[in-house]
């Protein structure tokens, strides 16, 4: 079942944001996303929460300088997704403009799984490098660390993820999210550590007299890369991240972004000078992934690492091929779950289940996170798919829905069940685990149990939130412009919106989206509904849609994108 509900916003707020000179109507939507005051939608560096309230980062920043000065090697590990991409990219950047002496590494996912484990130590080992830096990785790599530190290599951990019980021995921790912590914003990716790493240490090498404020190196060259590892990672779009997206976002479009940023946008068909954080979630972010899920993602990373566009250029194209071959096994794999979902045996249907658990032993590892993500979206479930690994054992992949954090309910699991998870680690709405093959019917079972006591029948009926209905002066082109001003994403969603609409009009486009065209009053609008195909009933309907601007031959009008109509 869907329902079609409102945000509900603050009249006092939204007048607030009215008064300094906001469209009342983007007032009323940035209100209902908690906007209190026209200072929080600030988007200048200087509004960035400062580095000196992150714990471990001044110590991060003494330490990382005394590597510089004593010519010591680093060597960065990073995480094989988007995320891990970018920080690398940025750390390898970042740190070279600030006179280290850096290369790096990233894990195979199919032979060494993630994080700085034993077996990446051994392979890092064979650089001599005399400190590890791990990118987007590294806080739950206790056995990883204890392996450097036991070789004589220092770990400076710089991750976001959620700590375990017990932290890494590292040399140095920096986390927004490890205990007592007090920088404000918990939501930075990966990439954002990195990047305020960076800060700290430009800061520390100022103190010591190596550069003025005139000389020290531009790193704000680096936020294009920032701004795709946040929107790829889909990390909650708080205050801090908007900022540093908007910056990004800033440099592509005008055209100041590195040549593997700018080859990702020619790949994907996306326009630079227009970029959203839309091209970067749904452009961009996948073809880098497509790397880390099908090859290796050194190839990603050379991409943005690259300073020659025609190299970039190839890399991109190759990246593109990639992320085309993700598609057709998605699908496929996607097939094949809904086929197992099916099947006339007791208990699988999602209907009557709280989660859905699916395995199936042919499936790709790369890939089962996506198809979690479209099971999930289909049957507003907590879902975790899982493909096979090394020595009878499974792994798996999970997307959440609101209300329902999947680390915990992960290690509620494995405290229930002692030694059912060998491994398990992420965030409240994705996470990761390995388990023996033979133990998947007992973790599907208690992962159903901790569904049934977490959840209740409201939060399993999927709700689109709207921003309610809009006068006829809105739909128009400036105001979709207006829009498209903002930085839109994760916790901060773009706006939705919901009418009543005569339905005047309606065909099939290839076989899978239904394009119509509407009527309220006297105006006219064509709209599309992305891959469904079935008619509306009705000379009427109630629809929940997002307004885009459309340009064919010079001429730009108001498109609906529907969400969902009834």
């Amino acid at each position: 079942m869907t329902r079609i509900a409102v945000r509900p916003y603050s009249d006092a707020h939204a007048s607030t944001l009215a008064a300094s000179g906001l469209h009342p109507t983007l007032a009323r939507i940035l209100s209902a996303r908690g906007v209190l005051h026209p200072s929080e939608l600030a988007t200048d560096l200087p509004e960035l929460s400062p580095p000196s309230s992150m714990k471990g980062i001044g110590h991060a920043a003494e330490y990382l300088a005394d590597a510089i000065a004593a010519h010591r090697k680093l060597l960065i590990v990073a995480d094989y997704d988007c995320d891990g991409a970018t920080a690398c990219a940025v750390g390898v950047r970042g740190l070279r403009m600030l006179g280290a002496h850096v290369d790096f590494i990233v894990p195979n996912r199919f032979e060494y799984g993630y994080g700085l484990t034993p077996e990446i130590v051994e392979l890092a080992a064979q650089q001599r490098p005399d400190v590890i830096v791990t990118v987007d990785n590294g806080i739950a790599s206790v056995d990883g660390v204890a392996a450097a530190n036991a070789r004589g290599i220092d770990v400076v951990v710089t991750d976001h993820h959620l700590p375990g019980a017990v932290l890494p021995d590292a040399a140095v921790i920096v986390n927004p999210n490890q205990p007592g912590c007090e920088f404000p914003s918990k939501n930075l990716a990966g990439v954002g550590v990195m990047f305020y790493v960076l800060l700290a240490l430009r800061a520390e090498l100022r103190k010591r007299g190596v550069y003025t404020q005139a000389t020290q190196p531009p790193l704000q060259t680096l936020l294009d890369l920032v701004a795709l590892g946040t929107v790829a990672d889909v990390v909650k779009l708080d205050s801090n991240n908007r900022i540093l997206v908007a910056q990004g976002l800033r440099r592509m479009r005008a055209g100041r972004m590195h040549p593997g940023v700018a080859a990702l946008f020619r790949a994907a068909g996306r326009e630079a000078p227009r970029a959203n954080t839309f091209d970067l979630g749904f452009g961009l972010g996948p073809r880098l992934n497509a790397a880390g899920r099908l090859a290796d993602m050194s190839l990603g990373i050379e991409c943005l690492l690259t300073d020659d566009p025609n190299r970039a250029w190839d890399i991109a194209q190759e990246l593109d091929g990639m992320n085309r071959e993700r598609r057709d096994i998605e699908a496929g794999m996607q097939q094949e779950a809904l086929q197992i979902l099916e099947q006339p045996l007791a208990g699988l249907d999602p209907a009557s289940r709280y989660t859905v658990s699916v395995f199936n032993d042919t499936w790709h590892q790369g890939v089962i996170g996506i198809v979690a993500s479209r099971l999930k979206e289909k049957f507003h479930r907590p879902t975790i798919t899982f493909a096979p690994g090394d020595d009878e054992h499974i792994k798996g992949s999970g997307r959440s829905i609101p209300g329902f954090h999947l680390r915990d309910a992960l290690d509620l699991v494995s405290k229930r069940h002692p030694g059912l998870l060998v491994k398990f680690g992420g965030h409240a709405m994705a996470a990761g685990m390995t388990l023996r093959a033979r133990d998947f019917d007992t973790f599907m079972a208690a992962f159903e149990a901790v569904g049934r006591e977490w959840l209740s029948e409201e939060q399993l009926a999927r709700v689109i939130e709207t921003d309610g209905d809009i006068e006829d002066a809105c739909f128009s082109p400036e105001f979709v412009t207006l829009l498209e001003g903002q930085v839109w994403g994760q916790g901060f969603p773009p706006p939705t919106f919901c009418g009543e609409f005569d339905v005047l009009r309606q065909t099939v486009l290839k076989g899978k989206h239904l394009k119509l065209q509407l009527g309220r009053g006297s105006q006219r609008f064509d709209a599309i509904w992305f891959n469904h195909a079935d008619a509306l009933d009705g000379a009427s309907a109630t629809v929940a849609y997002r307004l885009d601007n459309n340009t064919f031959n010079g001429v730009t009008r108001v498109q609906l994108v529907i969400e969902h109509a009834q």
